[in-house]
């Protein structure tokens, strides 16, 4: 259980971009938010170079972390990340190669502390029951994107019994009101948003009178170096030419309105969410 009246930090996907996630310390520690108002929505370990580095930073800090399907994975001794793939297509063999290395890099610390994550957080903000969860209520690596339609997204959030959800696994940020309840993506720090941009993603939960704001940031950070670690790694070059470009080397997993925007720089305006 985390319960806060100030402003929460919310972050996914680190994805082992060390670089990513030190730029978002850093950020936090500018906007004097402590780890104890941040929560991670998991998916520590994927695509970059630096598996055991991100790992050794998030544990270190202290940051609440949900488990993600990554982390499920690389814990129980999977074969593969678990992520929903279907087989064959181009994301599901690209993530045959970081999975490999990701398991090669980690320590049995390492797999111990991803083992013991909860699947879900419970969160008090500003008078609301929030639920943290990774992809769906009850999957998860289920895929929820912003087209997804409101009354999926309000029996997910009924399925938790919250008022709320804070979600990840897609990798884009978005917030939608569903039937007045909240699901709301923070987005990813590892990776870009497919929006031809190098920016990562977080997000503020910022309790008001009567209302949470919840405010879209971009995450700047040395994504050039990122990309070069993932290739003196020996790493497919798809992911790291995406650092650079923003464009994702694949959207097999995306809905056509997802699809219909890829490459179109995101621009996220607050959202109000009132008290009933």
């Amino acid at each position: 259980m985390m319960e806060t009246d100030g402003p929460l930090l919310c972050f996914g996907g680190p994805y082992s971009n060390a670089q990513a996630l030190r730029a978002m310390l850093a950020e936090a520690c500018r906007r004097g938010i402590p780890p104890s108002r941040m929560l991670c929505t998991g998916d520590v370990v994927a695509y970059c170079a630096d598996a055991a580095a991100t790992l050794d930073l998030l544990i270190d800090s202290g940051i609440a972390v949900v488990m993600g399907n990554c982390e499920e994975s690389l814990a129980t001794g999977s074969a593969d990340c678990g992520c929903g793939f279907a087989t064959g297509t181009a994301c599901d063999l690209l993530a045959r190669d970081w999975f490999a290395h990701a398991s090669r890099q980690i320590t049995p610390r390492h797999r111990a502390w991803m083992a013991m994550l909860p699947r879900r957080i419970e969160l008090r903000l500003g008078g609301r029951r929030l639920v943290a969860v990774h992809g769906g209520a009850t999957s998860i690596n289920r895929f929820l994107f912003a087209s997804t339609p409101g009354a999926v997204l309000a029996e997910e959030i009924a399925a938790t019994g919250a008022e709320g959800v804070i979600a990840g696994h897609c990798g884009l940020p978005f917030t939608r009101l569903a039937d007045g309840r909240l699901w709301h993506n923070a987005g990813a720090i590892g990776m870009p948003a497919d929006d031809g941009t190098p920016r990562g993603w977080f997000s503020l939960l910022l309790p008001e009178a009567g209302s949470i704001r919840i405010e879209h940031h971009p995450l700047d950070y040395d994504h050039a170096a990122a990309a070069a670690a993932m290739r003196a790694a020996g790493l497919a070059e798809g992911y790291a030419a995406a650092l650079g470009s923003g464009h994702w080397p694949s959207g097999d997993v995306l809905p056509a309105a997802e699809q219909a925007a890829r490459g179109r720089r995101l621009d996220l305006p607050p959202v109000v969410w009132w008290q009933d």
